[in-house]
């Protein structure tokens, strides 16, 4: 699943009349990277959900045939549902197998394929090394387990693995993932994997300028 609802409010005026995935990166949409890279790790059904201006996202990806995909698409309206409101609403799409998620607005050169459950695991997330924009992370890792405190601290790259268990007794509507992920770690049943290359969390004009010029230059 690709999140793809949100207003992208740090993105305007960009994202006024544009949804941000399909802000351009290295010359396509942002969306359609991470499908091509999805399909490369063998995730070829993918789930988008729609928010603001979905639409327009459907308009322009179709049934993904093009990038080698099957899209199915979960409309949200607006306001959309957040984040974990919206997996919730997209589980009968997705099926009752552990399944894969990624925020519409991540730049990530890491092969989808490391992210892995253990028996007892609700999920799997990928951690990067702290940007500036948010230089306290989200999270420890030690021995491939996700722990609430310790040293280093880690960012959430914004791309889990999760088992359907996750959401057992959801609440309807809107409502964020984090806190029930960091119930999940606190249990113990969060696995993580550390990854060193490319990560961009493209939330800002600023750093999607910065993105393309360094891609530009590649």
């Amino acid at each position: 699943m690709i999140l793809s609802a949100g207003r992208g409010e740090r993105m305007r005026p960009l994202t006024d009349r544009c949804p941000k995935p399909l802000l351009e990166v290295d010359g396509r949409p942002l969306i359609e990277h991470q499908i091509r890279r999805l399909v490369a790790a063998g995730w070829p059904e993918i789930v988008i959900n729609l928010g603001w201006l979905g639409e327009t996202l459907e308009t322009a990806l179709g049934d993904g045939a093009r990038l080698g995909a099957r899209l199915f698409y979960s409309p949200e309206g607006w306001p959309a549902l957040e984040t974990g409101g919206g997996i919730s609403h997209a589980l009968p799409l997705l099926g009752p197998e552990p399944f894969l998620v990624v925020n519409g607005d991540v730049w990530c050169d890491t092969d989808f394929r490391q992210l892995e459950l253990g028996r007892e695991d609700l999920a799997c997330l990928l951690l990067v090394d702290n940007p500036a924009h948010n230089p306290g992370g989200d999270f420890a890792l030690r021995d491939g387990r996700v722990e609430t405190a310790g040293e280093p601290r880690l960012t959430f790259a914004g791309i889990g693995l999760y088992h359907p268990e996750l959401f057992a007794d959801a609440p309807p509507g809107a409502w964020p993932l984090a806190p029930r992920l960091r119930d999940a770690v606190s249990a113990g049943r969060v696995a993580g994997i550390h990854h060193t290359g490319e990560w961009v969390d493209v939330g800002t004009p600023d750093r999607l300028e910065q993105l393309n010029r360094k891609l530009s230059s590649l």
